[in-house]
């Protein structure tokens, strides 16, 4: 019995340093006084000092939050009505419209996207093109968040509402909206984080002359992986799990009926 859970731990910390030791290597690189990444030379605060003075990564910075941010508060609107509406009816063509950019792998739905823009709407790529492509991937997940949050949910509360008078609309008002607005939260969350690091999507949508930070990120490490590069990786992934853990508070809390 103790062997066997001697043998689970050795294995769930074997997993855990295979996903996490990179990750610890990278921010610990972001602080080495050296250009190269052979040795560990001192500690050093310059690469910070330089990535914010790094104008071209600043710009791919705001690009990214820009699109990150209207990417975000679009998606959650429209996968919000999307997740009432599966939820509501039981209309399988829907469900497998919203869920199929979940689904399909990244390198085909940038392909698929790449081709609509320039033969059917004969778009010129650019910042446009990148910010609709990042909604159609994520409103599948604000549907789902929201879907799996009404699903919780008391159906008889609905029929109170309905008895005692109420109009769809002040169903959803008064009942529905601050119910779900925890999943709606988190949702959103989600499809910040998911945009604001998104490289496959984007390189196939983004137009010549837009970058994002995973796009300039990619262009810098093709010629040498600088402590620069480890720096704003490290931010990144800062910002990245910070929102994680967000969306982790609403969600759980909604699905337990707290709110």
């Amino acid at each position: 019995m103790y062997s066997s859970r001697y043998g689970l731990w050795a294995a769930a910390l074997a997993v855990y340093a295979f996903l996490y030791l990179p990750l610890a290597i990278v921010v610990a690189y972001s602080f080495n006084d050296s250009r190269l990444n052979a040795e560990w030379v001192g500690f050093t605060w310059h690469w910070y000092q330089v990535l914010l003075h790094d104008e071209d990564m600043l710009i791919a910075a705001g690009n990214s939050l820009l699109i990150a941010l209207v990417s975000s508060l679009i998606s959650t609107v429209l996968g919000t009505l999307a997740g009432i509406a599966i939820y509501r009816y039981d209309f399988k063509l829907l469900n497998f419209l919203v869920m199929a950019p979940v689904a399909m792998p990244e390198i085909l739905l940038g392909v698929s996207l790449l081709l609509f823009y320039i033969q059917v709407l004969n778009l010129t790529l650019g910042m446009l093109s990148v910010l609709l492509a990042h909604i159609v991937f994520s409103i599948g997940f604000v549907a789902i968040v929201v879907r799996a949050g009404l699903a919780a949910l008391d159906v008889s509360i609905f029929e109170a509402a309905r008895d005692l008078g109420a109009s769809p609309w002040q169903t959803f008002r008064h009942v529905t909206y601050p119910l779900i607005l925890p999943c709606m939260i988190a949702g959103g969350l989600m499809a910040f984080t998911l945009s604001i690091d998104d490289f496959v999507v984007t390189f196939f949508t983004a137009g010549v002359g837009v970058q994002t930070l995973p796009l300039h990120i990619y262009s810098m490490i093709k010629t040498s992986v600088t402590p620069e590069v480890n720096a704003v990786s490290t931010l990144l992934m800062l910002l990245t799990l910070a929102l994680i853990l967000a969306a982790a508070r609403f969600a759980p809390d909604m699905l337990k009926g707290k709110y």
